[in-house]
């Protein structure tokens, strides 16, 4: 059962035939919202003679730039304009299930020429991100693989970084197809990840919705502290960026504050992750800041950054090999034990289904047949990854932030994250309190690992 066949379950129906009543929709609910956004068809021009035809928000990519405020309660009128049903999830927000946008957890679809408000009180602060969280199977025009994405930014009382201005930088990767996996890791260089995670391969490549070489440059001045947030929108496929003749210091993650910020010379960014990272502008000229692979940014993966004053032609230069390594940015003081540890093991078990995708399972059990793990209001989890496949896999828990507490054998703690990154053949743990009463959806973030079984459900008893 896919999760299409999912909500035609007596339990789905139920729940959104109660939604329907608990969510106001149609002319009232546009009256009361506080933001509007259209789920619509649209082409996009992301370089010199490309267009996409896609599904964005508002007929643009990223969609709108959300700025909420923290524990300020907004209602969002979601309409939908396109041709399939579809919905909203507001990733890395404490939101309730209903609000949350996965059906799974019992968030109503959007069925197409309707609309609904979502009500949220956004919290915590930082960097989040919304987007669709719609199954897109074997139709790789559907899903995550359009642009279906914007940022969202949860400001609080107090700015934690001294910046003169900020960037606010999307990658997607565009025109996908399934390709063999063999041909994928081919493509790769010596410093990328050791697989791309998918069988799926793509055409182009953008920040911000334009290629490399298109669209503004990034103008900066020398002397400045430029805040970047990036976010990774793209469906299937983990980065690595670089900036040269500059350095990032990493000063979040995920829109949380990192307990150790770290100056580096490259970027890892899983699916789904987001970093902010303070770049100070003290080298002039013209530069690149983009993919480490000269693959990618041939595909578009870069945006050239121009200091005032300066011409010719924008300059690339490869960073040394690195290894990214959480741990960096976390305190080397192990987290406190938690009250109890869900072991979970993740394997790859071929085609299931006569569909011909690959099944993904989680201790042997693909979604929906997956075990439910129970927790209890006020204690503290420990969710033990067992990477037993050749993929990387960008793991998400809804509705919670979750501590990194190792990485293989590496004890650490203090880094909040909601995505985390687990290498083949590694492990990682991560701690959460349960501190957020309502079903929860844990998954895989590539849209074909969560299509095709890599999804858990946490719930709430007693």
């Amino acid at each position: 059962m896919k999760r299409r066949t999912f909500l035609s379950s007596a339990a789905a129906v139920l729940a959104q035939q109660a939604l329907a009543a608990y969510l106001p929709r149609g002319k009232e609910a546009q009256q009361k919202a506080d933001y509007t956004l259209r789920i619509e068809p649209c082409t996009i021009d992301i370089g010199k003679g490309v267009s996409i035809r896609t599904i964005a928000y508002n007929g643009q990519v990223p969609g709108p730039m959300l700025r909420l405020r923290e524990g300020v309660p907004v209602s969002i009128h979601v309409t939908n304009h396109a041709p399939v049903a579809d919905l909203v999830h507001w990733h890395g927000l404490a939101t309730d299930s209903y609000n949350d946008g996965a059906m799974e957890e019992g968030s109503p679809m959007i069925q197409p020429g309707e609309s609904l408000v979502y009500k949220l009180t956004p919290r915590p602060t930082g960097t989040r991100w919304y987007h669709t969280h719609a199954s897109a199977e074997g139709n790789l025009s559907l899903g995550s693989y359009t642009g279906q994405f914007g940022f969202l930014l949860v400001e609080g009382k107090e700015n934690p970084a001294r910046y003169d201005q900020e960037f606010n930088l999307a990658i997607h990767h565009w025109e996908p197809s399934f390709v063999p996996m063999v041909e994928k890791m081919r493509e790769h260089s010596a410093n990328a990840p050791l697989t791309s995670g998918s069988d799926v391969g793509y055409k182009y490549a953008t920040i911000n919705g334009h290629m490399l070489g298109t669209g503004e440059p990034l103008r900066v001045k020398q002397g400045q502290k430029v805040l970047m947030r990036l976010l990774n929108a793209s469906a299937t496929e983990n980065t690595i960026l670089a900036f040269p003749g500059h350095s990032f210091t990493v000063i979040a993650m995920d829109g949380n504050a990192v307990p150790n910020p770290q100056k580096v010379e490259v970027l890892s960014l899983a699916v789904a992750e987001r970093i902010d990272a303070i770049v100070e502008m003290n080298t002039p000229g013209k530069w690149i800041l983009g993919s480490t692979l000269e693959k990618e940014r041939e595909m578009g993966l870069g945006v050239v950054v121009e200091y005032e004053g300066t011409t010719g032609e924008p300059v690339w230069k490869d960073p040394a090999p690195s290894e990214w390594d959480y741990s960096r940015f976390a305190n080397s003081q192990p987290a406190p034990e938690p009250d109890r540890t869900y072991e979970l093991t993740f394997r790859d078990i071929g085609s299931t289904d006569h569909s011909g995708f690959d099944t993904w399972t989680i201790n042997g059990k693909a979604w929906p047949h997956t075990d439910t793990l129970e927790v209890e209001k006020g204690k503290r989890y420990r969710l033990l990854f067992r990477n037993g496949s050749g993929d990387q896999h960008p793991m998400h828990l809804h509705r919670h932030t979750f501590e990194v507490t190792s990485i293989g054998d590496k004890k650490m703690s203090g880094l909040r994250k909601d995505v985390v990154n687990v290498m083949p053949l590694d492990s990682v743990a991560v701690d959460f309190v349960a501190d957020n009463p309502g079903d929860t959806l844990m998954h895989c973030h590539q849209q074909l690992h969560m299509d095709f079984g890599f999804m858990q459900l946490v719930k709430y008893v007693g």
